[in-house]
């Protein structure tokens, strides 16, 4: 009887001390505002090791003197990167413009890509299937035009 109540109190224990972080979502887009949770191992669950992050990703951004910059964001398992860039419609009289660069990612926290090339220096949350482009200090942009900073992944 011991036995039994000894292993039972071993075993709630046991799952007490598993910590789980809570993570908790914006309502809007459903985006988590910490991307972190503990195994019971005691080993953090994050993008860079829990996602499918690997992948191509699309979608137009905003532009303030264009109809939108089309995007294509290329990530691999090798921590390189492809990044195309192409300018619709810019300004009156000119014609697409695309710029193609290359490079290597670095991971901020385990949940943010620092895509460094040539030419790209941009910073991007990695979500389920989805890529939100942060400011120069990493935050998620704010405003009427959020929902345009979200790649998705093909």
């Amino acid at each position: 009887m011991k036995k039994s109540l000894l292993a039972i109190a071993f075993v709630g224990i046991a799952l007490v001390s598993c910590k789980k972080k809570e993570t908790t979502t914006d309502g809007m887009d459903g985006v988590n505002k910490d991307t972190t949770t503990m195994n019971h191992d005691g080993h953090s669950h994050t993008s860079e090791n829990s996602l499918d992050w690997a992948g191509t990703y699309k979608g137009t951004l905003p532009c303030a003197d264009c109809e939108g910059i089309e995007t294509v964001i290329t990530l691999n398992k090798d921590e390189t990167f492809t990044h195309k860039a192409t300018y619709m419609g810019a300004k009156a009289g000119t014609e697409r413009t695309t710029f193609e660069d290359k490079g290597t990612i670095m991971w901020h926290d385990g949940s943010v890509v620092h895509l460094k090339g040539k030419d790209t220096d941009v910073k991007l949350k990695v979500g389920e299937n989805k890529l939100i482009q942060l400011d120069q200090e990493g935050n998620e942009i704010d405003g009427a035009l959020k929902e345009h900073y979200v790649l998705t992944k093909q």
